[in-house]
């Protein structure tokens, strides 16, 4: 595996790979990476020939400065466990890397429409435009032909592929289920900031949401949201800061199961000072 730091490295090693007319699948990640992330990357090597993944903690996308301090950065662990599983280029480059014109001078700017207005794009401002940002220059320097993301992120693959589609970019995108530990929890790089009680607490996010996908026959979607968000409020620790009942196209808020043919439950749940979140489809 080969471990590029330079935008120099990492395009001389694109252009290896173009010279001998492989395909390339990449997959884009803030490092401290699990089986989730491994999900992505073995999912690339069966597609394509070549599979470059990059760790990069990227700043213009959090509205938090604390999140971003507290953001867990494993990269020794990352570059191991990417070559263990298969990788054939790992991408970490610093801020300096991606951002040359220094943060204060990045002026891109991305307007997601109705998309990015709703649920992380009302919660988190600005959040959207920084990883429209940062996956656009990743995008830039890789040159992938197919990209990897996990579902758990779910509205986050409507606003790339909303990305890649103004700004023309030829590039397939691919997103993979939700990886989940045994007892249901998904799995997230911020899992490992949680308390041993939040936790065992912590579950109770999904399988809540399990709960709910079972209730769909018996429950309008008003009652729905009233179940899951009065569930996950009840257990001691978990305070939902948001549950939103979607079209899975377009996300915004549905009222009936007839108003869309995609239907997915989105939720975000503070675990302390841990922002965690999840989905689950209702409707398809």
């Amino acid at each position: 595996m080969i471990v590029c730091t330079s935008r120099e490295e990492i395009s001389s090693a694109v252009e290896q790979i173009r010279k001998q007319g492989r395909s390339l699948g990449f997959i884009p990640t803030m490092g401290a990476l699990h089986q989730g992330h491994i999900s992505l990357v073995k999912k690339s090597i069966a597609d394509n020939d070549c599979t470059a993944v990059s760790v990069f903690v990227n700043p213009t996308q959090f509205n938090n400065p604390n999140d971003l301090k507290t953001y867990p950065r494993t990269v020794d662990a990352d570059i191991a466990l990417l070559e263990a599983t298969g990788a054939d280029i790992a991408f970490i480059p610093s801020v300096e890397t991606m951002y040359p014109e220094g943060l204060e001078n990045v002026t891109e700017s991305y307007d997601f429409g109705a998309i990015g207005a709703v649920m992380e794009g009302a919660a988190r401002p600005g959040h959207f435009n920084g990883v429209g940002i940062v996956v656009h220059r990743l995008f830039d320097l890789v040159k992938p032909d197919r990209a990897y993301f996990g579902m758990k992120d779910f509205q986050q693959i409507a606003i790339i592929r909303e990305m890649v589609r103004q700004r023309n970019i030829n590039i397939e995108i691919i997103p993979c289920p939700i990886v989940r530990e045994a007892d249901g929890l998904a799995l997230s790089s911020r899992n490992t900031r949680l308390n041993e009680e939040q936790r065992k607490q912590a579950v109770q996010i999904s399988q809540t949401l399990f709960k709910a996908a079972e209730l769909t026959n018996k429950y309008s979607l008003p009652e729905l949201k009233s179940f899951v968000i009065n569930t996950v409020n009840s257990v001691p620790l978990l305070d939902v800061e948001y549950f939103e009942i979607v079209d899975g196209y377009t996300m915004q808020p549905v009222n009936s199961w007839n108003e869309a043919t995609w239907i997915v439950g989105c939720i975000t749940v503070n675990v302390g000072d841990v922002r965690l979140i999840d989905n689950i489809t209702l409707k398809q």
